[in-house]
Formats: C-alpha cells, sequence, structure tokens
C-alpha cells in the first residue's frame, strides 16, 4: 500500500477505536468490564453527586420518573448491549474504567507504530487531539494507561459527543474553532467514511485507516492507509 502524503498540516485529530488502537479491545474488554462492575457502581457511588446527575440524565432521556429506580440501571445495562452513543452511559463508563485502569485490570491496545508517530509528530512541532465516541475522561484514561506506557501528555486538547455527533459536518467545525487554526491546516484520521465525509465537508484534510484485516478500496473516497507510518507530511 502506498504511502499517503499530507500537506500544511499542523494540527491532527484522531480517532480511537479501528484507528489508533483495536476495536477488540473496547468490544472484548471495556465493554464487557462496565456492564459487569455497573450494577454494583451504581449502588455503591449513588451519593456521588456526579453519579447522581447521570443518573438523573438517564431516568430523563429514558422517561423514567424516579432516577433512583432499577429500571434506571437496566436502561443503562441496554444501551451497553446496543453500544448507544449516549453521553451518560459514556459518563458512568468511564469512571468505572477509571477503577479498572487503577486497579491494572487491563492496559488499554494501541497498535505498535502509533506512540513513535505520535512523537514525532510532537517533535515537529503539530499540534495533537482526540476525537472520540467515548467521553473525554474515558479518553484520558485510555491514553494514560496504555500498553507502550502514559501517551496522555502528548496531547493538547479532547473532544467527545458533548461537542457534536462525529458524522456531523458542524462538529468539526466546532472543533476547528476550539483548535483556532484554519480548517484546511487540520487532518484528521479515522477508519469510519461517514465521519471523514463529515469532518472534509467542514474543510479539513483527511485520512481513512484501515486496519488489516480491513483494505484500502480501489473507489474509496479519501485518501487511505493501514497504519500511521504510511502517512507522509510535508
Amino acid at each position: 500500500m502506498n504511502d499517503v502524503l499530507a500537506s500544511g498540516v499542523r494540527a491532527i485529530v484522531t480517532d480511537i477505536e479501528g484507528t489508533t488502537s483495536s476495536i477488540a479491545f473496547v468490544k472484548d474488554v471495556l465493554f464487557p468490564y462496565a456492564r459487569e462492575h455497573l450494577p454494583r457502581f451504581i449502588e455503591t457511588h449513588r451519593g456521588d453527586p456526579v453519579v447522581a446527575r447521570w443518573l438523573d440524565v438517564t431516568a430523563r432521556e429514558a422517561g423514567i420518573d424516579d432516577p433512583n429506580s432499577r429500571r434506571v440501571v437496566d436502561t443503562l445495562l441496554r444501551w451497553i448491549d446496543e453500544d448507544r452513543k449516549a453521553t451518560p452511559l459514556k459518563a458512568l463508563q468511564g469512571m468505572i474504567w477509571k477503577a479498572g485502569y487503577e486497579a491494572r485490570d487491563y492496559r488499554a491496545h494501541v497498535y505498535p507504530e502509533v506512540p513513535r508517530k505520535l512523537h514525532t509528530w510532537k517533535d515537529h512541532g503539530l499540534k495533537l487531539y482526540v476525537y472520540s465516541s467515548g467521553s473525554v475522561p474515558a479518553q484520558k484514561l485510555f491514553f494514560g494507561h496504555t500498553e507502550a506506557g502514559d501517551l496522555a501528555p502528548l496531547f493538547d486538547g479532547w473532544f467527545d459527543t458533548e461537542i457534536g455527533g462525529k458524522r456531523e459536518r458542524g462538529s468539526y467545525l466546532r472543533i476547528a474553532e476550539a483548535i483556532g487554526l484554519p480548517r484546511t491546516s487540520i487532518l484528521f484520521l479515522s477508519d469510519i467514511q461517514a465521519e471523514l465525509d463529515a469532518a472534509h465537508g467542514a474543510g479539513m484534510q483527511t485520512i481513512q485507516v484501515c486496519r488489516p484485516p480491513e483494505r484500502c478500496n480501489d473507489s474509496a473516497t479519501h485518501p487511505c492507509v493501514a497504519d500511521f507510518d504510511a502517512i507522509v507530511l510535508a
């Protein structure tokens, strides 16, 4: 697979799942861990104002009158099973994952070349950002506890769905405004075409990452690479 050249890039915004890290880690490790521990976590942390806030939000979104009802827990578990991109679920999952990371129950997966490329880009003066459907606290935990060590200090900022959906053009306009650079100087990396379409529609440069066994489509509408090593910045 050929290298892809991107010119005039001053900032890189990267997705996580399927881009910097295996989807399997989130699907097979993090989600089951959160599902297993969520009922007990809520039971023992109801008095925490932050937890109580997200239980209230969950109840409102699900049309449940009592945020302390067992139906709220059942709703959160169902959202996990549905892979629902619900902000209160993401926030609560992040708290549970924090406990798991701190207990060293697991370490976050990153593809082998990712740490090296992130360090190289940072050393060359690029600004680095994350945009993921996972909450910002969960993102920071993820990169703070990777198999390659603490990568969180390499990033200049973090974005989640509170800024907008990942398939919405407006989200990328807001991200660019927050970064404070021309949209054409920002490169967005993702494995999802719809996300890349939205970022491109907002004026960002885009590269699709198709990790093996996935392969770049010859008719792909975005430049495509198999890994970060194939990305050449000029």
